[in-house]
């Protein structure tokens, strides 16, 4: 492919890109995909009821192509939006989820596995979070406090597991249906953790041993206010980080939208003959350069053939 004909292909896809942006980040379309995923949602709940499911076999089957061929055109769309430059389209990871939920119903595998197809329509109700901006907020949020989180239930079941033993160890003869192993004992705490039944528990620990009192108040303040306000602080913070990431991610695609106009009036002049820069004739410059370069020659060699300059001599008096 020559120089030309790859300035007009580049032309070309930058106008498909802006054509297919236009429609993508219209409201209307975000509207009307938000409502496809409701009816899909709604259809996937009324499919649980065996009469209907019976009754509306072809008919549900009908509408299932048609929420497919509907996704499917949406992922179109949004991949020539970037068609420009196709690698930023999988940057993106709510591109690749989406792209991932909708091809995977095309996979034989999985179109012939009930369970995994009712599995992958279900993943885009999912997808009703990129359109609601807390929620996905939310949700990242969620994954960026899983670190924090996995050490919160490493805590928590240390925790767990030492007052249970102490529970069977001080309780297990007097109270075995609560105490009688270490399961039940961990069953029994992580109940507790909730403070649900908590004062039939302490009562029945006074009668065993006034002790006791000293062993529930101390797991309760330890496991349902320490550990609980740990959970909410890094949940909280977490909550912070992805709001700032949501913010950054929204001026980012602001420049991008305003530096992609930019490029979509070049690419316009490249289609019209009008355009400055991609429609200038390149071989008109590569002539123009030459012309330029012929004539710096021509001044170097008149500069050259120039007599020296003539040296002057001070004396006493002013220059002569």
């Amino acid at each position: 492919m020559s120089d030309q004909a790859a300035v007009v292909d580049r032309g070309h896809r930058v106008r498909v890109a802006e054509r297919c942006r236009e429609i993508t980040e219209a409201r209307w379309f975000a509207t009307a995909v938000f409502l496809l995923i409701l009816a899909n949602a709604a259809v996937l709940g009324m499919e649980t009821y065996a009469g209907v499911s019976a009754g509306w076999h072809a008919e549900l089957q009908t509408v299932e192509h048609l929420f497919l061929a509907a996704f499917t055109t949406e992922m179109v769309l949004r991949a020539g939006a970037h068609a420009a430059r196709p690698l930023d389209f999988f940057r993106d990871p709510w591109n690749l989820f989406d792209l991932v939920v909708v091809l995977a119903a095309f996979v034989p595998a999985a179109r012939e596995n009930s369970t995994v197809l009712r599995l992958l329509r279900l993943a885009r109700v999912l997808r009703a979070a990129r359109f609601l901006p807390q929620l996905r907020i939310v949700l990242v949020a969620v994954g960026r406090s899983l670190p924090g989180t996995v050490s919160f239930l490493l805590v928590g079941a240390l925790l767990l597991y030492v007052y249970a033993m102490v529970g069977w160890v001080f309780f297990a003869g007097h109270d075995p249906e609560h105490f009688g192993s270490i399961g039940r004992a961990v069953l029994t705490l992580f109940l507790l953790m909730t403070l649900d039944g908590l004062g039939d528990a302490v009562h029945a620990g006074l009668a065993i041993s006034r002790w006791s009192f000293l062993y529930y108040v101390t797991y309760v303040l330890i496991a349902s206010f320490v550990l609980v306000n740990v959970l909410i602080g890094v949940v909280i913070n977490s909550l912070e980080e992805a709001r700032e990431i949501e913010k950054a991610e929204m001026e980012a695609a602001a420049g991008k939208t305003a530096s992609a106009g930019v490029g979509a009036d070049v690419g316009d002049g490249v289609g019209g003959g009008v355009g400055v820069g991609l429609a200038v004739d390149e071989a008109g410059v590569r002539e123009r350069i030459a012309a330029a370069r012929r004539a710096l020659d021509d001044v170097e060699a008149a500069l050259s053939s120039l007599p020296p300059p003539r040296a002057h001599a001070r004396v006493d008096g002013p220059w002569e």
